[in-house]
């Protein structure tokens, strides 16, 4: 089972995000412990703060490291991988998703503020961006990235089901559809009503390489 351990300012962001659809199901079914860490627990101020004015001169408040240092000393051992979520991190792709499904400790440290002592990226393992942009936090950065990787974990959804995602093999997905047959006048790809799976699976690969081609190029340049 994996584990997942997230440090956070703001542990109420999350109420609800995991406890819904297939992340709840994982959950109940074992397949991953998701543990949320408010990290200003591990203060030694006595204030209990957790973040200070940057040396230098600047605006706004730097997160501290101390709490954060503690917090993750308590958390860690040699199976886990420290994450930093920020936007100067590596951009967040479909295979690195899969690569860290196959982690058994994930540790992501959420940002906020105005930024974070420099000195805490080096007990991490790994720095993550999900975009070119800017978010006030790394709360939402981490759901999206538990979510895109307790996805792929085995016996959380069909093997098929995620084999088939966008950006596998650098290709957007092929379009899909259901009943009815006909709606407002639009009507289901005759090929997929044929039952020859050869021809469907070249339409899908076809569909998928076009819509890859309008919407995607720079997918293709890979």
């Amino acid at each position: 089972m994996m584990k997942v351990d997230i440090l956070t300012l703001f542990p109420d962001m999350y109420n609800g995000v995991f406890s819904e659809s297939i992340i709840k199901r994982a959950i109940d079914n074992q397949k991953v412990e998701i543990n949320i860490h408010n990290f200003r627990n591990y203060s030694k101020d006595i204030h209990h703060k957790v973040d200070d004015t940057p040396y230098g001169g600047g605006n706004g408040m730097v997160l501290t490291c101390q709490p954060i240092f503690d917090c993750i000393a308590s958390l860690r051992n040699e199976k886990s991988k420290v994450i930093l979520l920020t936007p100067d991190g590596k951009v967040y792709k479909q295979s690195l998703a899969y690569d860290l499904a196959k982690e058994e400790h994930l540790i992501l440290i959420c940002g906020h503020y105005e930024g974070f002592d420099e000195r805490i990226r080096s007990i991490c393992d790994l720095e993550i961006s999900i975009g070119d942009y800017v978010l006030t936090g790394g709360e939402l950065a981490s759901m999206v990235i538990v979510d895109s990787i307790v996805r792929l974990l085995p016996g959380v959804i069909e093997e098929g089901s995620h084999l088939n995602d966008s950006f596998n093999d650098n290709l957007l997905d092929y379009p899909t559809y259901t009943k009815p047959r006909i709606y407002q006048g639009m009507e289901v790809p005759e090929v997929l009503l044929s039952g020859d799976h050869k021809k469907i699976a070249e339409y899908r690969y076809e569909e998928s390489l076009q819509r890859t081609k309008e919407r995607r190029p720079d997918l293709l340049n890979k």
